[in-house]
This record gives structure tokens, C-alpha cells and sequence, in this order.
């Protein structure tokens, strides 16, 4: 009966888990909609979403303190709830940098060119490793985690390559430098992003083999 209860628990937060994974796709997708798009009309939302996901990280770490607490997880159930634990950090983390992205877009002056397109498509680069890694955190499945991890290597590229185009612009003199370096500080935002999937899919691995990944 104990066994069943504990079940139930574990299942009620992979849920939870999900949901504030979709919470963290809808937020980055967001972000890069409003600047593709210029559209102040998100950034609202985006403030919005960020709260909900501060107290979706608390209703997380309140199950799983009482997982913890009123349960006797076996190992490999302890790896996954003090897995949960450390991952709903990093998708806090991910709500309040899209928080960041709307911030500048309120105060800046952007316009549209190229390069948002590209800052777009690392976006949705960084919204696939996020879905992926909690995906392998509910399915359980290293080789899902393992190529969220390599994927970092292709938004590190991007974010290479977008750098070096706007430092290119910067020393432009018809260049609006203020314009550059808002875009500059968004498409880093973008790369923190993906740095925290990362840091899912790593504990995504611990939680199933022991070990942090690669």
C-alpha cells in the first residue's frame, strides 16, 4: 500500500515536472516571438509566466521534500527526487532570462535585421533541448539527456557566430551601438538557456545511473 502511495506520488510529479517544462518552452518561445517581432505586447506575459513558474518551483520542491520526508525512497528513487530538486532550479532560472529578454526589449530600440532572424533560430534550437531533457527526465532514457548535452555545442556555435557578426556592426559608424549590444546581451541570454537544459539532461543522467554525465 506504502509502495503504491509512493508510485502515485512519483507519477503526480513527473506532472508536475512536465508542466513546468512546457512553462519554460512557452516562456523561451515567447521571448524569441517578441523579438523577431517587436512585439511588446508579450513582454507582459512573460513577466506573467515567470511568477507562475517561481510558484510552480515551490509547489515542485514542497513534493518533493514530503517524498523525502514521509516516504523511504530506495536509491534510485532518492536519485530522481533530489534530481527533480536540482532541476526545477535551472528551469527557474530559464523563466527569469526570459524574463531578462523582455525586460531589454521594453527599454530598447531595435530594428529589425537579419540577425534576429538567426537569434530566433537559436531560440528554437534551445526550446527543442529543453523539451527534450525533461522528456528523458519522464521517460527516463540517457540517450535523450546525452544529446540535449551535445546539442550545447551547436547554440555555442551560433551564439559564436552571431557574436562575431555584431562585433563586425559595432565597428560600423553607421551602426547603432546601443541597438548591438541589447541584441548581443539577448542572444547571450539565449546561450544561459541553453546552458541550464544542459544542466537538466546532466542530472537527468544522474538520476538513472548515478553518475552526472558528460
Amino acid at each position: 500500500m506504502m509502495r503504491s502511495k509512493f508510485d502515485a506520488q512519483l507519477e503526480l510529479l513527473n506532472k508536475e515536472m512536465i508542466l513546468m517544462g512546457a512553462q519554460c518552452e512557452n516562456a523561451i518561445a515567447m521571448s524569441a516571438k517578441a523579438v523577431t517581432g517587436r512585439d511588446l505586447s508579450l513582454t507582459s506575459s512573460i513577466f506573467s509566466l515567470a511568477d507562475r513558474m517561481d510558484e510552480k518551483e515551490r509547489e515542485i520542491e514542497s513534493l518533493c521534500l514530503k517524498l523525502l520526508l514521509q516516504q523511504q525512497p530506495v536509491a534510485k528513487d532518492l536519485r530522481t527526487i533530489s534530481s527533480a530538486l536540482k532541476m526545477v532550479t535551472d528551469m527557474e532560472r530559464i523563466g527569469h532570462q526570459s524574463a531578462d529578454i523582455a525586460e531589454i526589449l521594453e527599454t530598447a530600440d531595435m530594428e529589425i535585421h537579419g540577425d534576429i532572424q538567426e537569434v530566433h533560430d537559436m531560440a528554437v534550437a534551445v526550446i527543442h533541448m529543453v523539451a527534450e531533457s525533461i522528456d528523458a527526465f519522464v521517460k527516463k532514457d540517457v540517450s535523450m539527456a546525452e544529446a540535449v548535452i551535445a546539442a550545447d555545442d551547436v547554440v555555442d556555435a551560433c551564439f559564436d557566430r552571431i557574436r562575431k557578426l555584431l562585433m563586425e556592426q559595432f565597428s560600423l559608424p553607421e551602426t547603432d551601438g546601443e541597438q548591438t549590444m541589447d541584441l548581443l546581451m539577448i542572444t547571450k541570454y539565449f546561450e544561459r538557456i541553453g546552458d541550464h537544459a544542459v544542466n537538466i539532461a546532466k542530472w537527468v543522467v544522474f538520476s538513472i545511473t548515478g553518475e552526472r554525465g558528460i
